[in-house]
């Protein structure tokens, strides 16, 4: 195993549970590699929900995960484990971490290396690794979204929302969305969105029922949770699927249950962090095969809002707290 030349690093950590100010530059350890990991000078890394979440003291990394925030990554590979297959120091990637990603230097388990997409910058690949195993696992394999199909998105305009919008519309299905501005709404409908439904004017279950002849749509994947649980399944299709992946207006719902059985519907969720790296594989896999030729052929991109440096990881949270982004927020070493 060869080893990098530092011994410390800069990073971002968590003083405190807090707002954007309790995230403060300091120096780390370069951190260790396992016989089945590889070390990766970080240059650049996503931000994401999670990590908003983290930072508040909701979301705490799972057991054995780094304490320093951050959950994707890209970057160039500078050491290798002596069980790491089919990679190599100096290799280009972008990957999926349990935690670590707001350092310049991270380990990822060498199954979840991905070659970055050709046409592809490294702050762009830094966009791809939670958005899209996230996407892919919940609307395509949860959901089941198929060919023709319709699906509501809630939070159009997020990078969860404008993968999924891409993704979806690249399979053939219709796509709809609610977003909280005409400007959101817009940039929805450009990544080929049918119709995009501003939720501050109005009413999503009214609209969907209007355009799709009172059927309803088959998947929703929302990440709003409280209230919006039981208007989802209010414009839901007969064996219709809503698949829960974040809860940002409550964990408590009333459900109207006889729709459940009435239109045989499934209403699932999951989480990715805490996930097994072998399940974590599986996707990685599948997203290399499936997803990074429509990402090649241009037909999908990941959607970059802005950049900061790494030292500015408070004013990025800060913009992510706003919901005033369109796409992704990034960081850069």
């Amino acid at each position: 195993m060869e080893t990098s030349d530092w011994e410390e690093m800069n990073a971002i950590e968590i003083r405190e549970p807090g707002g954007p100010e309790v995230l403060s530059p300091c120096q780390r350890k370069i951190p260790d590699i396992r016989t089945d990991e590889v070390l990766v000078k970080v240059l650049a890394a996503g931000v994401n929900r999670p990590d908003v979440m983290q930072r508040k003291g909701q979301y705490p990394p799972p057991p054995g995960a780094s304490d320093i925030p951050g959950l994707e990554i890209s970057g160039v590979i500078t050491a290798l484990g002596s069980e790491a297959q089919n990679l190599s120091i100096g290799m280009e990637i972008c990957a999926l971490v349990s935690g670590g990603g707001y350092a310049e230097f991270c380990t990822v388990p060498a199954s979840l290396c991905m070659r970055i997409p050709k046409g592809i910058s490294m702050v762009e690949a830094a966009a791809i690794p939670e958005t899209f195993f996230t996407v892919w696992d919940n609307v395509f394999k949860r959901g089941q979204l198929k060919p023709g199909e319709t699906l509501l998105v809630h939070g159009g305009s997020s990078g969860i929302g404008t993968t999924a919008i891409q993704l979806a519309h690249a399979a053939g299905a219709r796509v709809f969305v609610t977003a909280g501005s005409k400007e959101k709404c817009d940039a929805c409908k450009a990544l080929g969105a049918a119709r995009a439904i501003n939720y501050r004017e109005e009413d999503f279950v009214e609209i969907i029922s209007n355009a799709t002849n009172g059927e309803g749509v088959d998947v929703i994947l929302d990440m709003v949770g409280g209230d919006y649980v039981s208007k989802n399944l209010n414009c839901l299709s007969f064996g219709g699927r809503i698949v829960q992946i974040a809860i940002q207006r409550g964990t408590k719902a009333e459900i109207p249950v006889h729709l459940i059985l009435v239109k045989q519907a499934t209403l699932t969720g999951s989480t990715l962090r805490s996930r097994s790296i072998d399940e974590k594989s599986i996707i990685a896999a599948e997203l290399k095969r499936e997803v990074w030729p429509l990402i090649e052929k241009g037909r999908v991109k990941p959607q970059i809002f802005r950049t900061f440096d790494l030292k500015q990881a408070s004013d990025a949270h800060r913009l992510m707290d706003s919901s005033s982004h369109i796409g992704k927020i990034v960081l850069t070493t």
